[in-house]
C-alpha cells in the first residue's frame, strides 16, 4: 500500500484546505479496504501487517489535522497560524471537549 508522507503541516487557504484534507482522509481509508478484506475474510496475515501500518499512518494523519485545527482555532480563525509548539494547552482543552 502506498503512503502519503508529504502532507503539509500548515496551509494558507483554509477554505481549500478543509476539502483537500477531507479528500486525503477518504483516500487513506479507501486504500485500506482491500487489505481489510484480505485479512478478515481471507485470513491473509501479510494483509494484517499492512492494515496495522495503514492504521498507524491514519493515526499520524489525524494528529496532524488535530494540531492544524487547534492552531487555526487558537489564532482567531485565521489560516496559517503558529503550529510550532504551544498546542499542549489546546490539546488539553480539546480533550476536555471530547469527553462531553
Amino acid at each position: 500500500m502506498e503512503t502519503n508522507e508529504t502532507t503539509p503541516e500548515t496551509t494558507t487557504d483554509t477554505a481549500a484546505a478543509a476539502p483537500a484534507r477531507y479528500t486525503e482522509l477518504q483516500q487513506l481509508v479507501a486504500g485500506m479496504a482491500a487489505d481489510f478484506d484480505k485479512f478478515y475474510n481471507q485470513n491473509n496475515k501479510a494483509a494484517g501487517t499492512r492494515v496495522r501500518n495503514a492504521m498507524q499512518e491514519l493515526k499520524t494523519f489525524a494528529q496532524t489535522i488535530r494540531n492544524e485545527v487547534s492552531s487555526i482555532k487558537n489564532s482567531g480563525g485565521k489560516p496559517g497560524g503558529d503550529t510550532a509548539g504551544g498546542d499542549d494547552a489546546a490539546d488539553s482543552a480539546d480533550s476536555a471537549d471530547s469527553a462531553d
